[in-house]
């Protein structure tokens, strides 16, 4: 049989009810949450380990990019066949496509949590760990990235988010759906990603800001992140990735200090282009210098920022990482 190293993590797969704040808090070790995926053993050798046990709003991405060297020592290992991860949902797609980004390795890694904790009726911890586990062994896991494994689908990291804050299923690919699925034990895959990336660092540049845009808005936030020294600012756009006329001095009064800036949208599918002509429109902001983001959320398009910055203060560098083969450059 193969070996499969799990990671634990904290988060709801690791929470139960504690009777005097009468609210689910980490509590169950790696080993107790293994204990629960009975006849696992027969599919699989595994080694537990517990890397941490917070709550996922707790993690940092430095905390990501440790956990990232922590799985890299596994996948190192010839006797180990892959790597699951547990976390938290809240910032799971987060730390999955930090993961994805740094970790080149065919070995399967797998990430995977709960929606429920163990107080709760349906627990769903051992059954996505079991689903997670057989992926890990699949050899048809192997080469596709880091994968997201909830309520038995199998999705990209760079694809997935967190598309409700309580179903079973909460986890989604707008526009994409599921790369797979995991059937009685069995890992089926009906498509590839083929949009994977590596940035190759070990650093995480911290001083990155997220700025999601709203009707009427003005460049007060934007002023706040140049003067708090941050390297960089992702700025979630409306639409197409246009932001109120009134936001439009900010960015530029960021480009001039050196601050890099990238344009996403705030819409859930769809990508940024430079549609539109108009006072703080996609054209008016790419030929200021904006950087575009393509179809990647706020969130995760910071994953990405810190890592090119932490790889490069180069700017047509982290304009490449960022638009190579979507946009004219």
């Amino acid at each position: 049989m193969k070996k499969v190293a799990i990671v634990f993590n904290g988060g709801t797969i690791s929470m139960k009810v504690d009777p005097r704040v009468q609210a689910a808090v980490p509590s169950l070790s790696g080993e107790e949450i293994v204990a629960m995926v009975t006849g696992i053993e027969n599919y699989a050798y595994i080694e537990s380990y517990n890397f941490s046990n917070v709550p996922s709003p707790f993690v940092t991405p430095n905390d990501m990019m440790k956990l990232s060297k922590y799985v890299k020592d596994l996948l190192d290992r010839e006797d180990i066949d892959g790597v699951v991860v547990t976390h938290g949902t809240d910032s799971l797609e987060e730390t999955a496509y930090l993961l994805d980004l740094t970790i080149q390795n065919d070995k399967p890694v797998v990430v995977t949590g709960a929606m429920r904790s163990s107080s709760e009726l349906g627990y769903d911890g051992p059954a996505n760990l079991s689903a997670a586990t057989c992926t890990a062994i699949s050899e048809e896991a192997r080469g596709k990235g880091v994968l997201v494994c909830m309520n038995g689908e199998l999705n990209s990291a760079s694809e997935v988010t967190k598309a409700n804050s309580m179903s079973l299923s909460a986890f989604k690919s707008p526009g994409f759906g599921p790369l797979g699925i995991v059937d009685n034990n069995q890992v089926i895959f009906y498509r590839d990603n083929l949009t994977r990336h590596h940035i190759d660092t070990n650093i995480v540049e911290a001083k990155v800001s997220l700025i999601k845009c709203v009707s009427g808005m003005d460049s007060r936030f934007i002023d706040f992140c140049i003067d708090q020294g941050d390297k960089g600012i992702i700025i979630e756009g409306m639409g197409r990735g246009n932001i109120p006329p009134k936001m439009v001095d900010g960015i530029k009064r960021a480009l001039n200090k050196g601050i890099i800036v990238v344009l996403v949208s705030r819409c859930f599918e769809g990508r940024v282009l430079d549609t539109y002509g108009y006072n703080g429109g996609g054209k008016e902001l790419r030929n200021l210098g904006v950087i575009f983001g393509d179809n990647l959320p706020g969130q995760k398009a910071r994953i990405k920022l810190m890592l090119a910055l932490g790889m490069t203060s180069n700017k047509e560098e982290i304009k490449e990482i960022f638009e190579k083969g979507l946009y004219n450059i």
